[in-house]
C-alpha cells in the first residue's frame, strides 16, 4: 500500500554534515515516528510529506524540512520508504543505541518512570535508582534496586552511566545534580521544578510539568470564559 506522493528530489542519502536541529523540529520527530510505526503495522510501505502533514495536521513543507535533518530525502512521486524513514529517525534520535541511566528520587513520579517499560523502545534503560530515604534504600522497585545516593558518584563511572534522571523535590535537586556531575554523568533529565546549575558541557533537559499544566489550565479557562463573555456582550446590547 502506498499513500499519496508529491515529493521533490532524489533518494535517501546520508549527509556527512547535518545542521543543528531547531527544538520544535526535534519535538515533532517522535510524533512522526509514532505515526510511521502505526501505518507500517497497517501495511503502508511508502509515504509522502503531504500525507504525513494531512494526517498529523502539519504543513507538508515543514514535515519535509524536519525529516531532512535526519539525512533522508524522499524520491519524486514515490516519496519515502516507511521502514527507512523509521530507521532514519531512530538513528538520528539515538533510539537504536540503548542509553543506560540512573534515576534519583523514588517517589510517585520516580516509581512510575521506573515501571515505564516503553522507555527501552526509545533507547533508554534505567538500571538503578537512588534515594536518601532509609525506608526505600535496599528495596526493589519494578525490578530495579534502590541504592543510597552517596553511592551514585562511585558507581556511575564504574558502570559507564552518562545519563541521570532527577525526580526529587525541588529542594533536593541541586545536590543530586552535583552528585551526578561528580560521577561523570553528562546529561540530566530533570523533572524537579528548579533550574539546575551545572558545569558547561553537561546537558540538562527540564521537564516542567507545572508549566505545562499551567498552560493547559489557562487554555481551558479561556475557553470556558468565551461563552460567558459572549453572553454578557449580547445582554449589554
Amino acid at each position: 500500500m502506498v499513500i499519496g506522493m508529491n515529493l521533490s528530489n532524489s533518494s535517501r542519502v546520508n549527509r556527512p554534515e547535518v545542521p543543528p536541529i531547531p527544538q520544535p523540529s526535534l519535538k515533532r520527530l517522535p510524533q512522526y515516528h509514532h505515526y510511521l510505526v502505526d501505518i507500517e503495522a497497517k501495511g503502508v510501505t511508502r509515504i509522502s510529506c503531504s500525507a504525513i502533514g494531512r494526517d498529523l495536521g502539519c504543513v507538508p513543507v515543514q514535515v519535509r524540512k524536519d525529516l531532512q535533518y535526519t539525512g533522508i530525502i524522499g524520491k519524486p512521486k514515490t516519496g519515502y520508504s516507511v521502514s527507512e524513514l523509521i530507521q532514519a529517525i531512530e538513528q538520528f534520535l539515538g533510539w537504536n543505541n540503548v542509553n543506560e541511566a540512573f534515576l534519583v528520587g523514588v517517589g510517585n513520579l520516580g516509581t512510575a518512570l521506573l515501571g515505564h517499560e516503553r522507555f527501552s523502545k526509545f533507547g533508554l534503560r534505567i538500571v538503578a535508582a537512588f534515594d536518601t530515604d532509609p525506608s526505600k534504600v535496599g528495596q526493589w522497585v519494578h525490578q530495579k534496586a534502590v541504592l543510597p545516593l552517596d553511592k551514585l558518584a562511585d558507581l556511575a563511572p564504574r558502570m559507564s552511566i552518562l545519563l541521570g534522571i532527577i525526580t526529587t523535590p525541588a529542594e533536593a535537586a541541586q545536590a543530586v545534580a552535583d552528585e551526578m556531575v561528580k560521577g561523570g554523568i553528562q546529561a540530566i533529565w530533570n523533572f524537579a521544578p528548579v533550574k539546575l546549575k551545572v558545569p558547561e558541557g553537561v546537558i540538562v533537559h527540564n521537564e516542567d510539568l507545572y508549566s505545562t499544566l499551567a498552560s493547559l489550565s489557562w487554555k481551558l479557562a479561556r475557553r470556558l470564559r468565551a461563552p460567558m463573555q459572549e453572553k454578557q456582550e449580547k445582554e449589554a446590547v
